[in-house]
């Protein structure tokens, strides 16, 4: 069965995470104009829509995909369709600054999506390795600073997810079935270092092995693999968990631990009210991958496994967290159930931090090192 196919014949049922969607009218999302409910006849001509751009222009409206074949689509929920439909059709605003600022101030990070069995979206997630003095064993996406002017905040985020994570920049050596489809950039963020950050959404497409066997699934082959060279763990999360103040229903034979979902709190930066959103991801119904024993990372992960065993849950806060917030925002047309930031991005801050002289290539020298470059 063919991914599109699969997902046709998803229409019929419900996934989790759309019987815990509540009954918000959506509301109208910035860049995209007003947005209205999908329904599963919306899904069919969006997915018919995408079967015939595959043949010919492509769909993503920013950068130029390679990656995407239609014929060997994931198994995606209708509910997990719309999104990636909406990511591929998302532009983000104009940033004329991204193009002046020096390579030592700009920065990406992955925002890596995949389908879980049921067809929902997961989101991957590492925690920072013990020897960066920025922000060591804190949850981040893969990324980390430019290398010089001319990369692209894709290829800097894909360069610093293979030197992280193990993942390929050449999607020709991902293990078969699977390849990359890069979506869209999103808002940029700034780091507390004073790094502009341009998060990047990409796709893991999971094809068929061989004519007529079904489609892999990411969590049993892809992720197990991925090699936490450079940071002490990498996990995934729900994505639409994002929008939520508790836990997701778990899947049919699976349990949550102890503990809650979510908090946060209000703070103020540079004068501008910020939210904190701190969330804590169930870690024990998935695999966790972790650096070998006789690597530099092992203590750390000696101290996540205590965590893990412990809590069965890691914290997902800061930028990340915000970032998360806005992305699921776009990718479901949802507000949040949490109080949060109406804009995208930190647009405004980001304006603050460059008037006062932050966003040179002197500006706060002596508040960065080399480890401050990754998210």
């Amino acid at each position: 069965m063919t991914g599109i196919s699969a997902a046709a014949a998803a229409l019929s049922s419900a996934s989790s995470i759309e019987e815990s969607r509540n009954a918000t009218a959506t509301a109208p999302q910035p860049h995209l104009g007003a947005e209205i409910p999908i329904s599963d006849a919306d899904v069919a001509t969006i997915q018919n829509g995408i079967r015939d751009a595959a043949t010919g222009e492509h769909v993503n409206l920013g950068e130029s995909s390679l990656y995407y074949d239609a014929l060997t689509m994931s198994p995606l929920s209708p509910f997990s369709a719309a999104a990636i439909a909406r990511f591929r059709t998302y532009k983000p605003p104009a940033f004329p600054l991204w193009d002046r600022l020096p390579a030592r101030k700009r920065a990406a990070v992955l925002i890596l999506l995949y389908a879980d069995r049921r067809g929902d979206l997961r989101v991957v997630i590492t925690m920072r390795a013990a020897s960066l003095r920025s922000f060591s064993g804190h949850a981040a996406f893969p990324g980390g600073k430019a290398d010089n002017t001319e990369e692209t905040a894709y290829q800097i985020a894909r360069r610093e997810a293979w030197e992280e994570i193990g993942l390929p920049m050449d999607d020709r050596k991902l293990p078969k079935p699977f390849r990359i489809e890069h979506l869209c950039c999103l808002p940029p963020s700034l780091a507390r270092t004073h790094l502009v950050v341009r998060p990047c959404v990409a796709f893991l497409h999971a094809g068929q092995p061989s004519p007529g066997s079904p489609a892999a699934v990411v969590e049993d082959v892809m992720i197990p693999k991925l090699d936490a060279r450079e940071v002490a763990a990498v996990f995934s999360a729900p994505f639409y968990n994002f929008l939520k103040t508790e836990d997701l229903p778990p899947a049919p034979g699976e349990t949550l631990p102890e503990g809650h979902w979510y908090d946060g709190n209000w703070i103020s930066w540079k004068e501008f009210p910020w939210r904190v959103h701190n969330f804590y991801v169930p870690v024990n119904n998935q695999t966790v991958s972790k650096p070998r024993h006789d690597c530099d990372q092992s203590n750390l992960a000696e101290k996540l496994k205590e965590e893990e065993e412990r809590d069965g849950r890691f914290k997902v806060w800061g930028m990340t967290a915000r970032v998360l917030v806005d992305a699921a925002r776009i990718a479901y047309a949802e507000e949040p159930e949490m109080e949060h930031n109406d804009n995208y991005g930190d647009d405004s801050i980001i304006m603050e931090a460059d008037r006062e002289g932050n966003l040179t290539e002197l500006g706060q020298e002596k508040k960065e090192n080399g480890d401050a470059s990754k998210m």
